[in-house]
C-alpha cells in the first residue's frame, strides 16, 4: 500500500551530491514531494530529508540504493508515526488587508501564526505546521490578496530515544574508523 515516508540521508557535504541522491529516485520513477538538506548536529555531516508516497519496500530499496553512493553514510526511512516534524509558509499580504477589518488578525491568531514583517506595502506573514494547516490557511487569506506564498521542505526528527546515526558512527569509531574517513571506509 503507497504511503507517506520520510527519508533522512546523511552525507559528507560535496558538490554533486545532491545530484547523486536525487537520480536515485528518478530512475526508481518515485517523485519526491519535498526535499530539505541542512547541515547536521555532527560536523561536516549534512542531513537531507525527503518526503516520498510509494509502498514500504519501495522505501527500504530507496533506502539501500542511496547508501551505496559513495559520500553517503546512512540512509533511514520512517512512516508518519515515526517521526515528529513540521514546515513553514510565509504568506505576503497587502498591508491595506490588514485595515480594512480584523479578519486577518482574528485568522493570525486562529492559525497561531505571527506576522514577521509590515510595511506601508505590505505584511508577510508566518505559520509553522503540517501542510494541511499552512495551505488552509492560505485558502482563508487568498480573499484578501496574498501576493505571495512559499512553504518550506519538511523538518523532521525521529521519535527513537537516540540519533541511529550517531550509534552508527560510534560502531565505526569502535572498529577504528575516523571522522575524516567515514565514507571511504564503511
Amino acid at each position: 500500500m503507497r504511503q507517506e515516508f520520510t527519508l533522512t540521508i546523511f552525507s559528507e557535504n560535496r558538490v554533486g551530491m545532491l545530484n547523486q541522491i536525487t537520480s536515485v529516485f528518478t530512475r526508481r520513477h518515485i517523485n519526491i514531494e519535498s526535499l530539505t538538506t541542512s547541515e547536521s548536529a555532527i560536523e561536516g555531516i549534512h542531513k537531507y530529508t525527503i518526503v516520498i508516497m510509494c509502498t514500504k519496500e519501495e522505501a527500504d530499496l530507496l533506502v539501500r540504493q542511496v547508501e551505496k553512493r559513495i559520500d553517503v553514510l546512512k540512509a533511514y526511512s520512517f512512516s508518519q508515526d515515526e517521526i515528529i516534524y513540521q514546515e513553514i509558509a510565509l504568506y505576503k499580504v497587502p498591508t491595506a488587508a490588514l485595515f480594512e477589518g480584523n479578519e486577518i488578525e482574528k485568522l493570525v491568531r486562529q492559525y497561531g501564526a505571527r506576522i514577521l514583517e509590515m510595511t506601508s506595502e505590505y505584511a508577510v506573514i508566518e505559520k509553522t505546521g503540517h501542510k494541511i494547516e499552512t495551505q488552509e490557511l492560505f485558502d482563508k487569506l487568498d480573499p484578501y490578496g496574498v501576493t505571495q506564498f512559499t512553504r518550506s521542505g519538511r523538518v523532521a526528527v525521529n521519535k527513537l530515544k537516540k540519533e541511529p546515526l550517531n550509534n552508527y558512527l560510534r560502531k565505526l569509531e569502535r572498529n577504528g574508523v575516523t571522522p575524516d574517513n567515514y565514507t571511504t571506509n564503511q
